[in-house]
């Protein structure tokens, strides 16, 4: 029903001078499809309280309400142009005024976790690119066609905003920044299988793709929304679901802004997202109360942490997904659950820091589970990546090894799909053994390296090739814990 708005939306920012790229597109949509839904939600909120004989507190004043700017209507419900600003006066409007108001929110405020506070976050973070107002007008009447008033109608646009979130993901080689493959990501929560009750924690949301896909499993089980009906939940349910169950970091500004708004067209209405760096915080603070039940991320690859980041962390090293899967440990609760996307390297890595966060996780967690990634899983990326499933508060045994392999070479016209993990997930339940999965008793990992490699038993016995990628990463490593001493030996001189 959506789609073609959607088409017609990227064909005038294509044509408009201030957006270059699928970023620019995904952010500018974003920010007008936020007022879009905030006018549609307080419209919804208005009709209830009349019904029920009450007055409606309005969020946003009337002037800077959707229905007075963006899309004023005449006597008969009809777009009136004759009232609606358009070119200069438009861009003048927007940046001068509406911008400015809608970033006060996060002063006026009365807590982090409303909806106001999410206006002001936002519209901190994003600024309109538009130069044309004739172009901004265009973009506006088309979005203006869209509706957030029933379920169906959100249910679409969560799934047109994914295919955004997703191009954009694709354009560059920082995709996995902004975009996990969907059925990957839905293998993970099969397997760790969320409940109502247990809070769910991202601290590298990026787009939100896990919250979101977290919260379509607890709302509609295993199969999603598509096709079926909400499972029938009471009100506590609901609320709880709503308010005290989804909690998420992002340090950069686009995927905040992007997350918030992809967890709105999910169902949450006001998202337990901050927009902050999560490696800022020392593990030592970290209390009880700041750990949750489940953790399902996918941290950024490749990243590199300044030295005052690292001394947050008891075991030192640069590497930004080391310190997340440091991070994540310590904010587990005890019997708490995770699944981590993280790259095969780790697994291998001869560094110091690689050694010791292996032993950390094999000794305070029950690793149970390794799911070996094909390469092209992240379009865009360029890493082959493996996924971490383990339970906090006892040691490893054994590790359930399974290696994916979907038949084919994967990419932007054969991208991985729920198929290619249906296998993966049904022996997953029982740790099965088959071709492609086995078991390896923690006895017979080396105590000293605790190499975890990915070695299939069941091939035939050849001494593969090394990965380019796995010699480069060592490289690398090898540069950065040379330059750290260097570094050590010039204080000392």
């Amino acid at each position: 029903m959506f789609e073609q708005t959607f088409k017609n939306i990227d064909d005038v920012l294509w044509k408009e001078a201030g957006c270059a790229t699928e970023l620019d597109y995904t952010e500018q949509t974003s920010w007008m499809l936020f007022l879009k839904y905030l006018d549609d939600l307080e419209h919804e909120r208005a009709m209830v309280a009349e019904l029920e004989g009450k007055a409606y507190d309005y969020i946003i004043d009337p002037d800077f309400r959707w229905s007075s700017w963006a899309a004023p209507k005449d006597e008969k419900g009809h777009f009136d142009h004759d009232t609606a600003e358009t070119g200069p006066d438009l861009i003048d409007f927007v940046n001068t005024e509406l911008f400015p108001y809608l970033q006060g929110f996060r002063e006026r405020a009365s807590d982090t976790d409303t909806i106001e506070y999410k206006i002001g976050e936002v519209f901190g973070e994003i600024r309109n690119k538009f130069q044309s107002g004739y172009s901004l007008r265009d973009a506006l009447e088309l979005v203006d066609s869209l509706s957030f008033r029933s379920q169906k109608e959100k249910h679409e646009l969560s799934h047109l905003y994914e295919a955004k979130i997703r191009n954009m993901g694709n354009a560059g080689r920082n995709g996995g920044e902004y975009y996990t493959p969907r059925p990957l990501i839905r293998a993970m929560i099969r397997v760790i299988d969320p409940e109502i009750d247990e809070t769910i924690y991202d601290a590298a949301a990026g787009s939100c793709g896990f919250l979101c896909e977290a919260y379509d499993y607890l709302r509609y089980g295993p199969e999603g929304p598509e096709g079926s009906h909400p499972r029938k939940l009471s009100t506590a349910d609901l609320e709880t679901l709503q308010t005290r169950t989804f909690y998420a970091k992002e340090k950069k500004s686009l995927p905040y802004v992007i997350g918030i708004m992809n967890m709105i067209l999910h169902g949450i209405e006001a998202p337990n997202i901050q927009h902050t760096n999560s490696l800022t915080e020392n593990l030592s603070d970290i209390q009880e109360k700041d750990r949750y039940d489940v953790i399902l991320a996918n941290p950024p690859f490749g990243g590199k942490e300044r030295k005052e980041i690292q001394q947050n962390f008891d075991i030192k090293t640069g590497e930004t997904a080391f310190l997340f899967l440091q991070h994540f440990i310590k904010r587990l609760k005890a019997g708490g659950r995770a699944a981590v996307v993280i790259k095969n390297t780790f697994l291998s890595n001869t560094d110091n820091a690689s050694r010791a966060l292996r032993k950390e996780l094999l000794e305070t967690c029950n690793l149970h589970t390794i799911l070996d990634c094909p390469g092209g899983t992240f379009l865009g990326a360029g890493v082959k990546t493996v996924v971490l499933f383990f339970e906090k508060g006892r040691p490893t045994r054994h590790i359930w090894y399974y290696h994916l392999d979907p038949g084919r070479s994967l990419g932007k016209t054969n991208p991985l799909n729920d198929d290619d993990l249906r296998e993966f997930v049904e022996l997953q339940a029982s740790f099965a053994e088959s071709d492609e999965s086995w078991t390896v008793n923690i006895e017979d990992i080396d105590q000293e390296t605790w190499d975890l490699s990915v070695k299939n038993p069941n091939k035939v016995d050849e001494e593969p090739l090394r990965d380019p990628e796995v010699i480069i990463n060592e490289i690398e490593t090898l540069d950065r814990e040379s330059e750290e001493i260097l570094e050590g030996i010039r204080g000392l001189l």
